[in-house]
């Protein structure tokens, strides 16, 4: 009796600090090509999210696929911040909002003298998005956004 007391306090302490939850990257056909496993621990020792303001390149996260777009932070609360580069005059036309059903939540035109933008997700629900960048040569490149 006293093993299993223990036992279940010992589940309910671990349960109270600690979860974990899994995460998948999904290429443009739906095939996953990525699990990430994230820790989900006490939420008084975690961090805020940063300003926008005061993001450097160092706390950008670089697209596994594609080496000329930065964004932070995934998953997103409020806001998404994008920086793209510009290469061979191919610049980002406009930015796509889908819903993972397909359906196109929010388009952004007029992109192509800037090089960064800044995403509101504040009034979205929790769910995975899909962001696609449009480029002036016709090229699509897309990103999986989790809203948390």
């Amino acid at each position: 009796m006293k093993n299993l007391f223990f036992l279940l306090f010992f589940l309910f302490v671990s349960n109270c600090f600690c979860q974990s939850k899994l995460l998948f990257d999904y290429d443009n056909t739906g095939n996953q090509i990525k699990r990430h496993l994230i820790h989900i621990g006490n939420k008084q020792n975690a961090h805020p999210p940063k300003n926008i303001k005061t993001i450097t390149d160092s706390n950008l996260t670089k697209v596994d696929i594609y080496d000329d777009i930065k964004y932070y932070p995934n998953p997103v609360k409020e806001e998404l911040y994008l920086k793209w580069e510009l290469a061979n005059d191919n610049k980002v036309l406009s930015i796509d909002l889908y819903s993972l059903s397909g359906q196109l939540i929010k388009k952004v035109n007029d992109l192509d003298k800037s090089n960064t933008y800044t995403f509101p997700f504040q009034d979205l629900p929790q769910a995975i998005y899909t962001l696609v960048l449009n480029y002036s040569n016709g090229e699509q490149k897309s990103l999986k956004i989790v809203k948390d």
